[in-house]
């Protein structure tokens, strides 16, 4: 049976190396995270170790790993499946208060009626409408002025 020396005396020796390496490669911020999910990692594997020799570079490897899932945690992830959202048939016109202006929303363009609806349905500022429609707050501005003016005209509303 494989004689290991207590954990504690294995945190003596090396936490200043684990310390070290974790701030490296993971920055100051996340660093100290990095260490104790290291420790952590090294205690639970602990008892069931084969051997004893180098058990420093062990430690640094667990450390170095447990760097990488805080750096891969970072990345955006992408979604597994790209395809668009399937539409479905909202309400009716008619089953709004002022059926009109809902028929006129309606007959919009797809991004103008997007954008506006994220605009004042969603109170989304334009930052959020950008992001939304993948563009940018000039382009979310346009659409939604556009979509308003087209609005404005096909209503006879006055907007002076």
């Amino acid at each position: 049976m494989l004689s290991l020396p207590p954990f504690q005396a294995l945190i003596d020796d090396h936490w200043r190396d684990v310390a070290r390496l974790a701030r490296a490669l993971a920055g100051p911020v996340d660093g100290d995270d990095v260490a104790q999910r290291a420790w952590e990692k090294a205690f639970a594997a602990y008892p069931n170790l084969t051997s004893a020799r180098n058990l420093r570079s062990w430690l640094l490897t667990i450390t170095a790993r447990c760097a990488t899932d805080v750096h891969r945690a970072r990345k955006p992830q992408t979604p597994l499946d790209d395809a668009p959202p399937i539409a479905v048939d909202g309400p009716e016109a008619v089953d709004f208060p002022d059926p009109e202006l809902w028929q006129a929303v309606k007959d919009l363009p797809e991004r103008q009626r997007v954008a506006v609806t994220l605009k004042y349905v969603g109170d989304l500022d334009h930052h959020g409408v950008a992001a939304a429609l993948d563009t940018t707050p000039a382009a979310s501005r346009r659409l939604v002025s556009d979509a308003l003016a087209t609005l404005r005209t096909k209503l006879g509303v006055d907007h002076d």
